[in-house]
């Protein structure tokens, strides 16, 4: 089905969520009990939810005693193989107060474009979702290269809504929508709903988010939520904090329409 109103986003079959490095590592490690709320709730009523999760190689700075993010490849790839470790073991202490079972996939850039490793992927994700299981993904950090990756989750997330024909694509932030301009900037407005063939014109989209910590920002953001809404996946782009809001359809958020030429039905 095609989730083309906020009302039916509760009655949504299968939906992706992407949370980003900054919204559950370091002093917001805490927001992950919260998420895992708003997914388990979603999952209680036989949604079937898929988390894109960044912050891997975010949560593994502290134990390999870094004063930052690493900016050579390979003590990157030490902190992913770290952090995802921590990460894992943080979302399913979490899920255990619910009794759901977390399975965890890794995926490069070049999965995504070999169709064998594409439909590998896909047919893992969907015995996943058969098995009640709620899958995890992330970029596999510890074998990307610099030539090969995704550059943000939010493309990984958009490609995963895409590969699984998700109803609905949850894009989450450190600001609560999408504005006219960077919402820290003096006549910022929030925008509530995007049409599928808005281009956005007037609209100032900055490339880099607050924290310093993730890789993305609205731009990658917009971008991803243009990529899954031209083929049909609804999309609501809103803060960590209001996940819960946005996944029972209430108006939080930016709204981005799919595009009616390709609807599905089933």
């Amino acid at each position: 089905m095609t989730i083309d109103d906020r009302s039916q986003v509760p009655s949504a079959r299968r939906v992706v969520v992407k949370v980003g490095s900054s919204s559950i590592s370091g002093d917001n490690a805490g927001q992950i009990a919260p998420l895992v709320d708003a997914l388990a709730e979603a999952h209680g009523r036989d949604t079937q939810v898929i988390l894109v999760s960044s912050g891997a190689i975010a949560t593994g700075i502290p134990y390999l005693a870094l004063d930052g993010r690493p900016t050579d490849l390979a003590t990157q790839q030490a902190a992913a193989a770290v952090g995802q470790n921590v990460l894992i073991y943080r979302y399913q202490d979490s899920l255990d107060r619910y009794g759901i079972v977390a399975g965890q996939v890794l995926l490069t850039a070049g999965d995504m474009e070999n169709p064998t490793h594409r439909t590998n992927a896909k047919r893992a994700m969907e015995r996943l979702l058969a098995l009640r299981i709620l899958p995890i993904v992330n970029e596999n950090d510890t074998v990307a290269t610099h030539e090969i990756r995704f550059g943000d989750n939010d493309r990984l997330a958009a490609l995963v809504a895409l590969l699984v024909d998700a109803d609905l694509l949850v894009l989450l932030s450190d600001v609560d929508a999408l504005y006219t301009k960077p919402p820290q900037e003096p006549g910022a407005q929030k925008i509530e709903h995007v049409a599928y063939d808005d281009g956005l014109e007037n609209v100032e989209i900055g490339s880099t988010g607050l924290s310093g910590v993730g890789t993305g920002g609205a731009l990658t953001k917009v971008s991803a939520a243009r990529q899954a809404a031209e083929q049909g996946t609804a999309v609501i782009f809103t803060a960590t904090t209001l996940v819960s809001e946005a996944l029972r359809g209430e108006q939080v958020g930016t709204w981005f329409a799919p595009a009616q030429d390709s609807i599905r039905t089933a």
